[in-house]
C-alpha cells in the first residue's frame, strides 16, 4: 500500500510492508539522497530510544521497562531509522520554511519511537511516541503513527486509546491528524507539573471535546 501525503512542502512516498514481522520495514520515506523507514525495534536500540525519551517525555520509562515493552507479543515498539546512500538527506533541495533538513553529518541514525500495545481482543493503547528534537517538524511523527496505525488495522485492533497533557497542542494536533477525536479529561493525572490528561481515541467516532 502507497500512501501520499505532504509535509514540509515535500511530498511523501510511505511504502508500508504487509508482512508482519520483527525486524521488517514498516514504511518508508526517501528525500534526495536518503530514507527514513519505519522497523520494529530490537534490544540494540535501546540506548538510543532513552536518549530521545529523556529529551521528550516525563517521566521517562526505565530501560527495564522499555526492553520488556519490546519483547512483549502484544506490543508494536517501532523506530524511525536514516539509512544514508551518501549523497545526503535533501542536499539538493532548499530547505523549506519550518522544517529541519536532517543530514547525515549533524543526526543520529534514530530519530524517534513509538509503543503501542494491544489491550484486548479488538482495542490498543498508544503509550510512547517521540522524536529527536533535531528531527522535529519534518514529518517522523507522522512516518511513526502511520506506521503503528497500519500495524493497529492489520492486527483487528478497532480501537486505539492514548493520554496526553492537555496543554500539549503540538501533540494533540498530531493525534488529530491521524484520527484521534478527544473523548474525556482524566483530572490531575500528571504531576511534575501537575496537569489534566486529554484522553482521546481512534478512530474518530466521537464529538470533538477540544
Amino acid at each position: 500500500m502507497q500512501v501520499f501525503f505532504q509535509l514540509c512542502d515535500w511530498r511523501f512516498d510511505i511504502i508500508f510492508d504487509k508482512i508482519a514481522g520483527r525486524g521488517r520495514n514498516m514504511g518508508a520515506d526517501r528525500r534526495g539522497g536518503c530514507m527514513i523507514v519505519v522497523e520494529a525495534a530490537v534490544e540494540e536500540d535501546l540506548n538510543r530510544i532513552l536518549e530521545i525519551e529523556y529529551e521528550a517525555i516525563t517521566p521517562p520509562w526505565t530501560h527495564g521497562a522499555l526492553l520488556s515493552e519490546i519483547y512483549r507479543d502484544d506490543s508494536f515498539v517501532a523506530v524511525a531509522r536514516r539509512i544514508a546512500d551518501g549523497s545526503g538527506f535533501g542536499a539538493e533541495a532548499a530547505q523549506p520554511s519550518g522544517c529541519v533538513v536532517i543530514s547525515k553529518e549533524s543526526s543520529p541514525l534514530m530519530h524517534g519511537f513509538i509503543i503501542l500495545r494491544k489491550t484486548s481482543e479488538d482495542e490498543g493503547e498508544l503509550l510512547q511516541i517521540a522524536v529527536d528534537a533535531a528531527a522535529r517538524r519534518c514529518g517522523v511523527a507522522d512516518l511513526l503513527m502511520s506506521a503503528a496505525l497500519s500495524h493497529a488495522s492489520e492486527n483487528s485492533i478497532e480501537s486505539v486509546f492514548l493520554e496526553v497533557r492537555k496543554g500539549n497542542e503540538p501533540a494533540i494536533s498530531l493525534y488529530k491528524k491521524h484520527g484521534f477525536s478527544a473523548v474525556r479529561i482524566r483530572k490531575d493525572y500528571y504531576s511534575s507539573p501537575a496537569e489534566d490528561a486529554l484522553i482521546m481515541a481512534w478512530p474518530d467516532k466521537h464529538s470533538d471535546m477540544v
